[in-house]
């Protein structure tokens, strides 16, 4: 495959008010084609701030769906700049009874395209990408054969799961950075591109928190084709095959479908302006909660 290449051209007709940053071409970060009739794994974006001690949920589901304890989970931390979290997520999946928990020190270009440690995505039921910056992500892992590699093995069936910054770099449009506030504005929201698990989904994280649904409508608005699913801390969408996903944890998810979507002003809002958005639809959905992709439907949870 040939070197990947700056894809300045694209930034040349962007929209000068959305911050892009530079990234390498979209060809090598699309979704791969699921091969072999094999179904597509789960990703499973989380919120940030996962419970790790008292009650697990999110983590031991995600054990789960990846075999249990001889799963073959891999830790992807090149988000963090912390040099313990990957051993500290290691240490943490084997308490949840992993025997085969593996850290992932992908910190260089470099690494991303020859290391060793490549062949260990192959063997894997599970990536686990921890959070930080998701720029860390997308400028070290972006268009390399770690990249595509994960993307290949989700495509045929493989579990990838992140957290907080590793949420936000899933999907194939991602939010680099932003403004808090809930209305949106064109300069509210910087974008690039993701690690491309699906095109179906823009993400962001530490949503409630952070004040954070003005960028994601932002996003939205520049991009109406895509679903956004704002997620609160300690709380995951287990996005199936077929791209359904149910809620998990204890916080809510914010769904917000442009499908309606029937007016925008964001063609003539100048920087700083308020954007006028008429007939978007937004659904907030706690544990147990479902969206279904294909039909746009939301479902809340079941009543016990």
């Amino acid at each position: 495959m040939p070197a990947p290449e700056f894809a300045t051209e694209w930034r040349d007709h962007a929209d000068p008010r959305v911050q892009y940053r530079p990234f390498f071409v979209v060809r090598l970060m699309s979704p791969s084609n699921n091969t072999n009739d094999a179904e597509r794994g789960y990703i499973i974006p989380i919120g940030g701030a996962e419970e790790k001690l008292n009650n697990p949920e999110i983590l031991d589901r995600f054990v789960t769906i990846c075999g249990g304890k001889n799963a073959r989970i891999s830790i992807i931390p090149t988000a963090s700049e912390r040099d313990d979290t990957g051993r500290n997520y290691e240490k943490l999946f084997r308490r949840l009874g992993v025997r085969h928990a593996r850290v992932l020190p992908f910190e260089t270009r470099e690494e991303c395209q020859s290391s060793p440690d490549l062949d260990y995505i192959d063997k894997s039921d599970g990536i686990f990408m921890t959070g930080g910056n998701q720029l860390r992500l997308s400028t070290t892992l972006g268009g390399t054969e770690a990249a595509r590699r994960i993307r290949r093995r989700n495509a045929a069936g493989m579990h990838v799961a992140g957290t907080s910054a590793g949420a936000a770099f899933m999907a194939e449009h991602m939010i680099a950075g932003g403004a808090e506030g809930s209305t949106p504005s064109p300069d509210m929201v910087t974008m690039a591109p993701g690690l491309g698990l699906t095109n179906k989904f823009i993400i962001d994280q530490h949503f409630s928190e952070r004040d954070r649904l003005g960028r994601l409508l932002t996003a939205l608005a520049y991009n109406p084709f895509a679903v956004g699913i704002g997620l609160d801390e300690d709380t995951a969408a287990f996005i199936r095959p077929g791209d359904d996903l149910e809620v998990v944890g204890s916080g809510g998810i914010t769904i917000i479908d442009p499908t309606d979507l029937s007016y925008s002003s964001m063609d003539r809002a100048r920087r700083g302006e308020p954007v006028s958005l008429v007939g978007v639809k937004l659904h907030i959905l706690i544990a147990g909660g479902r969206f279904l992709t294909a039909t746009r439907e939301a479902h809340a949870e079941q009543l016990q």
